[in-house]
């Protein structure tokens, strides 16, 4: 009886751990698909800077390439955890300082108010204590 037990408790959990790793991989498909996206959508940018809008079409280029930068380290993370069933914490931080100095770029497009220059020193403060945690990773990695 027990041993019929045990016998059940694990398909469940094969069933479980096998639904899991579908929702994973479909989840890396969307994301590569976004990437590819935000790379057309980069190319968009370099068409408008060909067309004379140099600092717009930079800028668009800038912020579709910064975006596709934290897509693949998100799908970095997905896909990590698809190869060792574990989840590493290295692409998200990254894509977290990413998404921070991206956002730290395009401040100056927006008209300076004390809400904004909070949201300024969060998002340094933000990127430094990401990079300690980066830091921090690599020493106890060694």
């Amino acid at each position: 009886m027990k041993k019929e037990c045990n016998r059940i408790e694990e398909k469940i959990i094969y069933i479980l751990s096998s639904g899991t790793y579908l929702i994973y991989v479909f989840v890396a498909i969307i994301l590569l698909i976004l990437a590819a996206l935000s790379l057309m959508d980069a190319i968009t940018g370099f068409r408008m800077m060909l067309d004379g809008f140099k600092q717009s079409g930079m800028m668009e280029a800038l912020h579709a390439v910064l975006l596709t930068i934290v897509i693949i380290e998100i799908m970095e993370t997905v896909t990590g955890y698809l190869r060792t069933h574990t989840i590493q914490i290295r692409p998200i931080l990254i894509a977290g300082i990413t998404a921070m100095v991206r956002r730290l770029l395009f401040f100056d497009t927006e008209p300076l108010t004390i809400l904004l220059l909070g949201e300024v020193v969060l998002a340094i403060v933000a990127v430094l204590i990401l990079t300690i945690a980066i830091v921090y990773l690599g020493k106890k990695e060694k």
